[in-house]
């Protein structure tokens, strides 16, 4: 039997000599593993390190690996010291313990727990494990949230990260001092805006002169960054010279907060609303002085221009990208004519070709391709067929809505009565087999439970899925058939985002793509 040896190091013990070293931790998990192995007779296809990686991180690199060679059959077994080293997730416990694994003739064993999916007895204590190791997750992420809360509300700056034009204390953890080449070219885009030169002009200015952006000045002095790098990402931008003016952290006040994870299983961030945003004012030493600070931020209110006229925003405002660079079109006027032009090209001409179209002729364009297809893909006939049909959902709808409240606080008392029994095991209160058998009774209510839930919200957004898709079409319908303008509400529901490429100097042909949004 060929085994997988699964190691991962948990943050909280971690215990390492240097950076390159494996952990003790990691040490301690081989060699009890290897031991483990040999005496089972089993040989050894590889071993498997994640150090550095929490129980919930899905991106795992050696742990994606030993998935990898699971499904392709190269091992049979996959060998850990507990259950939550390899995950500590429910949902993946279900996944690949009770799912793929005996899919693909995997046995998973971890030798502290005594979980092995080849004793079918003790699925449910593997389920109630995963259940517990879940509490765990997102008990800590809450601790941790609440930690870095407290930090950033006392004036701590908390990030990976620090702004360009300051690097970190290495003698007081939290604390910006300033870098004083990159604070110096802080300086000079405030002051060439104060001079009268505008946000574009100044990157080109900075591009010109060879000083690299932010991104590049960090990876040259080996500061730790987050962006990859690109021929584009090299350069100076108009956004790049925006955000820096309306930064006060140039003034010594910590802005921090945001943005948020959307939940403690995923890394993805989203934007916090400015009212929620943590600010802590003279935290570190400014290097743009106050008065220097309220003529720039005077002249940018002064300077703010609408996308077009008459106070309103841009037809296709945030909705063209440079075929080329990928960048988002800026609008501009020349004599009286509205044009929508790629900032990159104008920054620098050698980073990309570029792309220039006048609003109106892309508006045509966008306006003709929307009635073709109406009048080839959409019958008004069949759809009022259709739309008979609407009636039905709602009353199908709220029967399912009904069932699902009544399932969910089931199952909340299910959940309630699990933690309780673990509780009073943890206290003495009970013992380890009167748990055991108790809790299996919960359990494998929960468990049917579960997919009973799982079986109905699957239906509910079928049927909001079918009655969704019937209402946008007729609304479309009645709304958008033999147009001869677009407003930006249009753009806004039935655009996703255009494409356009560099005029073609032989045929005069421009390339552009429409990516609809229904």
């Amino acid at each position: 039997m060929k085994v997988g040896i699964y190691c991962r190091l948990s943050e909280e013990d971690r215990n390492k000599h240097s950076k390159e070293d494996d952990s003790m931790s990691i040490q301690n998990q081989k060699a009890m593993l290897i031991q483990y192995a040999f005496e089972q007779d089993w040989d050894i296809y590889d071993i498997y390190n994640d150090d550095d990686y929490t129980g919930a991180d899905r991106k795992r690199p050696q742990f994606n690996r030993i998935l990898k060679d699971a499904e392709k059959k190269n091992i049979d077994i996959i060998l850990c010291k507990t259950q939550s080293r390899f995950t500590r997730e429910i949902e993946y416990v279900e996944k690949y313990l009770h799912g793929l694994f005996p899919l693909w003739g995997i046995r998973f064993v971890s030798i502290v727990d005594n979980a092995d999916t080849d004793n079918k007895e003790n699925r449910k204590q593997r389920q109630m494990y995963a259940l517990f190791n879940e509490w765990y997750i997102s008990d800590m992420s809450d601790n941790v949230k609440s930690a870095l809360t407290t930090r950033r509300k006392n004036g701590f700056h908390i990030g990976a990260f620090s702004l360009y034009g300051y690097s970190k204390n290495p003698e007081k953890k939290g604390q910006l001092i300033i870098d004083p080449e990159a604070a110096s070219v802080v300086r000079n885009v405030f002051n060439l805006y104060a001079d009268g030169y505008g946000k574009t002009s100044i990157a080109r200015i900075l591009n010109a002169e060879g000083i690299p952006n932010p991104t590049e000045y960090k990876r040259l002095h080996g500061i730790k960054h987050s962006a990859s790098q690109n021929a584009n990402s090299l350069l100076w931008k108009y956004y790049a010279i925006s955000d820096m003016l309306h930064n006060e952290m140039y003034i010594g006040n910590m802005v921090q907060g945001k943005y948020g994870s959307i939940s403690y299983k995923s890394k993805m961030n989203r934007p916090k609303p400015k009212s929620e945003w943590i600010r802590f004012e003279n935290t570190h030493e400014p290097i743009i002085d106050v008065k220097l600070w309220e003529i720039v931020q005077r002249k940018l209110e002064a300077n703010y221009k609408p996308l077009t006229t008459n106070g309103m925003v841009g037809l296709f405002a945030k909705k063209v990208r440079c075929m080329n660079c990928g960048y988002i079109l800026q609008s501009s006027k020349t004599k009286d004519r509205y044009y929508l032009k790629c900032t990159t090209n104008h920054a620098n001409k050698d980073a990309c070709s570029g792309a220039f179209i006048s609003i109106k002729l892309l508006e045509s364009t966008v306006v003709t391709e929307l009635n073709s297809l109406i009048s080839r893909f959409l019958d008004m006939d069949y759809l009022d067929q259709k739309l008979s049909i609407q009636d039905q959902y709602e009353s199908k709808k709220a029967q399912l809505r009904k069932k699902l409240s009544n399932m969910e606080k089931k199952r909340e008392e299910y959940l309630k009565g699990l933690k309780s029994l673990y509780l009073d095991k943890i206290r003495g209160i009970i013992t380890e087999e009167v748990f055991v058998e108790l809790s299996q009774d919960f359990e494998a209510s929960r468990s049917d439970l579960d997919k009973l839930i799982a079986e109905k919200r699957e239906s509910l957004v079928s049927l909001e899925s079918d009655q969704s898709n019937v209402t946008s079409k007729r609304q479309k319908i009645e709304t958008y058939a033999h147009i001869s303008a677009l407003t930006r509400d249009m753009v806004e529901e039935l655009i996703d985002y255009i494409s356009v490429g560099k005029k073609n100097s032989t045929t005069g042909e421009r390339q552009i793509e429409i990516n609809w949004d229904f």
